[in-house]
């Protein structure tokens, strides 16, 4: 009976140790073809556009000085009408034109016992264009020069007086340049797989990048640079 009962456990254990190794080879089988279904490629592709800003904006800036505050404030309306008129005869819609408040300084407020200024006052007047007008604002900034030789004193080179340039229609180039970018990722892709002896297969995931708008160089701030990068996960198969 002993004998039976020890014969009985052995096979017993002799069938588990064979299950378990089956149970193992499988399962080995399995991750092998688990991991095979799981080689991926991920990929970059780029969409690049040039376009032209279809919004400018243009702070027309002049200074004036005087010791007499009232005929500043003269000096300073005449010169504004001026400019306005200048706009105008260039083609420049009145409505785009607005004109904000001067900035007058008083000098004498601010002497703390050194030189006395030739001029007590002096203001700083802003005349902005905002205007679809792109190409007409553009060709006025080369006129201005005739308002100087006037006797309007420009300010250079300050920075709240900065052209700026704005492209608007980003939400039209969305749709072709997303295509375009995951088509060169593809593209990058395929390749990848030709070289690697594989299949390209379909889509894990996708992201897209942040579109960005530049200028397309500092010397022509009002051509726009679009880009945007799309990254793609592609599945790959034996």
């Amino acid at each position: 009976m002993k004998t039976q009962n020890n014969l009985a456990a052995l096979l017993l254990g002799v069938g588990i140790l064979l299950g378990l190794t089956a149970l193992g080879t499988l399962l080995g089988h399995a991750v092998d073809r688990f991991k095979g279904y799981e080689r991926t490629v991920t990929v970059k592709g780029l969409a690049e556009r040039e376009v032209p800003a279809d919004i400018v904006i243009w702070p027309i800036q002049f200074t004036a000085a005087s010791n007499d505050l009232p005929s500043l404030y003269r000096d300073i309306a005449s010169s504004s009408a001026r400019i306005e008129g200048f706009l105008g005869e260039q083609g420049i819609d009145p409505g785009a034109v607005s004109v904000s408040l001067p900035a007058v300084t008083d000098k004498s407020a601010q002497q703390y016992g050194g030189p006395k200024a030739e001029f007590r006052y002096t203001a700083l007047q802003t005349v902005t264009v905002y205007s679809k007008q792109v190409d007409k604002v553009r060709a006025a900034m080369d006129q201005l020069a005739e308002l100087g030789r006037e006797g309007i004193a420009f300010s250079q080179n300050n920075y709240q007086g900065q052209i700026e340039y704005i492209f608007t229609g980003l939400n039209e180039l969305k749709p072709q340049m997303v295509e375009q970018a995951t088509n060169e990722a593809r593209q990058v892709a395929q390749k990848f797989a030709e070289d690697s002896d594989s299949v390209l297969g379909k889509i894990r995931r996708a992201s897209q990048g942040q579109f960005s708008i530049v200028d397309r160089d500092k010397n022509n701030p009002h051509i726009k640079k679009v880009r945007v990068v799309s990254t793609v996960e592609y599945y790959l198969s034996d």
